[in-house]
């Protein structure tokens, strides 16, 4: 699925998840709030599933078992010229690390074969193939990852609207003469504090979530980096 579809359809069923809350369960005293209750209600929504995408994802993009001993093992048959059961580890632990090298392993083979190609074009389409495989396997860990941190920034400036609306509230009716109107001013009050502690909520949520997600990406980037190259160092030794 394409990535503005899913954004689209999420944002579509955010909506009708939030309206369905605000008219059926939502407390009085969150309705109170205001409309822009709903709008942190999508915004929250929205960021609950492309956390529980992103989890699903990169547990996935794992694979089976422990990557770090995953690439020592694939790093050892490689060395020992076990290129068969190099692909064979990658085939059993099908993670984004496992589909880069068996790209670059895959066509490490088809070099080989080649007897008139030069010792410096097996060595650069070895590295193409790897990098293209990167290219294409990365982005996947890294999606969603910006709409994660602009909910959390829309998030803020939605709780902020919200309660400069209920102060200019209260503002109104202390404005009123003779007595304040105390009910406005205690909806106003409301209104304001509710639209704050949502976008604060919304806002936490989001800015933990993307900083925890970016060090899982980078923490994979490495590995997957660091064990290509030990790979490709190895392959070109024994191409060379």
């Amino acid at each position: 699925m394409r990535q503005s579809t899913f954004i689209t359809i999420v944002l579509i069923a955010a909506f009708v998840v939030s309206g369905i809350i605000w008219a059926f369960f939502l407390p009085k005293f969150i309705r109170d709030g205001g409309p822009l209750v709903v709008a942190l209600m999508v915004l929250t929504i929205m960021q609950a599933t492309f956390i529980i995408e992103r989890i699903l994802t990169l547990n996935k993009a794992k694979g089976r078992g422990s990557m770090i001993q995953f690439a020592v093992n694939v790093v050892e048959r490689v060395r020992q010229k076990d290129i068969d059961g190099a692909l064979a580890l990658c085939d059993d632990q099908r993670g984004s690390c496992a589909n880069i090298l068996r790209a670059g392993l895959e066509r490490f083979r088809q070099v080989d074969r080649e007897k008139d190609m030069t010792e410096e074009r097996k060595v650069s389409e070895i590295q193409h193939a790897f990098d293209t495989a990167s290219g294409l396997e990365i982005p996947l860990l890294e999606r969603n990852l910006i709409a994660l941190s602009t909910i959390a920034s829309i998030a803020t400036m939605v709780g902020l609207l919200g309660t400069v609306i209920g102060m200019i509230r209260c503002f109104n009716a202390m404005a009123k003469t003779g007595a304040p109107d105390a009910i406005a001013l205690a909806v106003g009050i409301s209104e304001a504090l509710i639209n704050t502690a949502g976008g604060l909520f919304a806002a936490i949520a989001g800015i933990v979530a993307y900083n925890f997600f970016v060090n899982k990406v980078d923490g994979f980037s490495y590995e997957i980096e660091e064990t290509t190259h030990n790979v490709v160092q190895l392959l070109t030794g024994r191409s060379s």
